[in-house]
């Protein structure tokens, strides 16, 4: 019995050593976006923020300023990432106005198709699809935005995140965060918070416990460097002056997520675990 014992403990120890366990590999989740999704580093923030709550999370991204997700269907660059590695979820975050038509009549048209392609692509690997919303200033715009975004998700069969109509609602109750950057247009620190948060509810079923946290990896500005090649987020980013952590606390949390739980959720929530529907 001595020598059995002796047998399975060194088994254990030689397994441990060589880096395998049961439940170790963290659920792995791909951002394909553009400049609104990489200022900030909201891949990043999101795997710091399900980090912090006990649950790791792998986060990569394909994202180039200014791209579209028809660049990514035509160049095959999620196909290739799907196919390299195993991931739980993708969220997607169009160019901000393809879906408005606002660079055409074309445009929208492609987009509601890129969606469709890329979700489709994801759904035969069983892997979760969200489409994460982008924002306008003004109020009407902001409704038009969230209606053509949420039936662009509604007619590719996935989930849709609204961040437009809340960051209207926070922009008005809590005027001291940090909504955008010092170019007024693309996220500012508070606006990245708000997506990882929306993110981490929509697919994690729950908001965080834990309110502070700190993103330690790359966080890019609108001149990042950063190219559609697949990169995890906390790789060291192409231009050495790019600042390398941020920090959270709990009070910007707390008035973020105190404003949006009165909203229920438009799009329900999922898991990492279940693929989309």
């Amino acid at each position: 019995m001595h020598k059995l014992f002796l047998l399975v403990l060194t088994m254990v120890l030689l397994c441990t050593s060589c880096g395998w366990y049961p439940g170790k590999h963290p659920d792995r989740v791909l951002f394909v976006g553009n400049s609104l999704t990489y200022v900030g580093n909201l891949p990043a923030a999101f795997s710091a923020l399900a980090s912090a709550n006990g649950h790791p999370v792998n986060s990569d991204m394909i994202v180039r300023g200014g791209a579209t997700l028809s660049e990514r269907v035509a160049d095959g660059s999620v196909m290739r990432a799907l196919a390299a590695h195993r991931y739980t979820a993708i969220v997607l975050q169009e160019r901000g106005g393809d879906l408005m038509c606002s660079f055409g009549p074309d445009s929208c048209t492609q987009s509601r198709q890129a969606i469709r392609i890329l979700a489709n692509l994801a759904r035969k690997k069983g892997i979760t699809v969200v489409l994460l919303g982008t924002y306008q200033s003004l109020p009407l715009p902001s409704r038009r935005l969230v209606q053509a975004e949420s039936s662009a998700a509604v007619d590719a069969g996935i989930p849709y995140i609204d961040v437009s109509e809340r960051l209207q609602r926070l922009r008005s109750g809590a005027p001291e965060l940090t909504w955008f950057y010092t170019d007024g247009t693309h996220p500012g620190k508070d606006l990245v918070l708000l997506d990882a948060i929306l993110v981490y509810k929509q697919l994690l079923g729950s908001y965080p416990v834990v309110r502070n946290f700190t993103v330690n990896a790359p966080i890019y500005t609108s001149t990042s460097g950063l190219t559609e090649t697949l990169r995890a987020a906390d790789s060291a980013p192409p231009k050495a002056d790019t600042p390398r952590a941020m920090s959270y606390a709990s009070a910007s949390v707390d008035k973020i997520i105190s404003t949006i739980s009165k909203d229920g959720q438009r799009s329900g929530s999922g898991s990492l675990s279940h693929g989309s529907k």
